[in-house]
C-alpha cells in the first residue's frame, strides 16, 4: 500500500481557535484516506514547546536541554492525537525505525533526538517508508517570500525548487524551537532522497484532502 507522510505543526493541532470539531473532522478524513493510504503523521510541539524553550533559554539551558524539552511537548502531542484516531497506535514511537514497523492504518508520532526540527523526522520517516509524497501541514498557505503572519504583503509562492530553499535557508540547524516552515536538515533529507513534499495550511481539511488525492490545492510544491 502506498505511504503517505504527514508533519502536522503544533501550531496546527493545538491552536486556541481549534476546537473538537476540527479533530473530528481530521479523524474522518484520515480514516477514508487510510483505506487507500498508509498514513503515518508525525506532530510538533507549536507555541506550547517554544514557552517552554524560551523559558529555558531565560535560565541558560543549553540547547541540547531545550531540544529534549520540545521533543516531550511532541511526543505529548502526539499522544493526544493518537488516542483521538481509533486505528492508530497508543504507544508513540520514539525512532522512525520503529514507526516504520507498526502496523497499524494510521501511525503517529512525535520527535526524536536533538538537533534536527519534526519536519526532518517526517523527512527521514518519508525516505524510510519509500512515502509517495511528504506533505507539511503549516498554520499558512504555504512557503512565501516572508512570513505571512508578519507582513500583509508577502506573497505565496506556488512552485519552488529544493535548490532555490537550501541555498536560502540552507542544510544546518540553528536552535530550538525555530519557528520556520522548513527546516535546513529536512530540506537536506528531502533533496537527496527526491521526496516529492507539498506545504498547505493544515487547518484547510480540504486542501489537505486534495493534496493527497494528486488534486490541485492552494499551497506550495516544491520540486526536486
Amino acid at each position: 500500500m502506498e505511504s503517505i507522510v504527514i508533519s502536522f505543526g503544533g501550531s496546527v493541532v493545538l491552536s486556541e481557535d481549534v476546537d473538537t470539531s476540527f479533530f473530528n473532522e481530521l479523524k474522518n478524513l484520515l480514516k477514508k484516506m487510510s483505506k487507500n493510504f498508509k498514513i503515518y503523521l508525525v506532530i510538533g510541539g507549536g507555541k506550547t514547546a517554544r514557552t517552554y524553550i524560551k523559558l529555558g533559554r531565560k535560565f541558560n539551558f543549553k540547547e541540547e536541554l531545550l531540544d529534549e524539552i520540545g521533543i516531550e511537548i511532541t511526543k505529548v502531542n502526539a499522544k493526544l492525537l493518537a488516542n483521538i484516531f481509533e486505528t492508530s497506535n497508543k504507544k508513540i514511537p520514539n525512532t522512525t525505525d520503529e514507526a516504520k514497523e507498526l502496523k497499524n492504518p494510521i501511525v503517529v508520532m512525535g520527535g526524536t533526538t536533538p538537533g534536527h526540527s519534526t519536519d526532518m523526522v517526517g523527512a527521514e520517516l518519508s525516505e524510510k517508508t519509500n512515502a509517495s509524497k511528504f506533505i507539511i501541514a503549516t498554520n499558512v498557505d504555504g512557503v512565501y517570500d516572508k512570513d505571512p503572519n508578519k507582513y500583509k504583503d508577502a506573497k505565496q509562492i506556488k512552485e519552488i525548487s529544493i535548490k532555490q530553499l537550501i541555498d536560502k535557508y540552507g542544510t544546518k540547524w540553528s536552535t530550538a524551537g525555530e519557528n520556520i516552515i522548513i527546516d535546513g536538515p529536512a530540506l537536506e533529507i528531502i533533496n537527496s532522497a527526491k521526496i516529492p513534499t507539498f506545504v498547505l495550511n493544515g487547518k484547510k481539511l480540504g486542501e489537505l484532502e486534495r493534496a493527497i488525492n494528486n488534486q490541485s490545492f492552494n499551497g506550495t510544491v516544491i520540486k526536486k
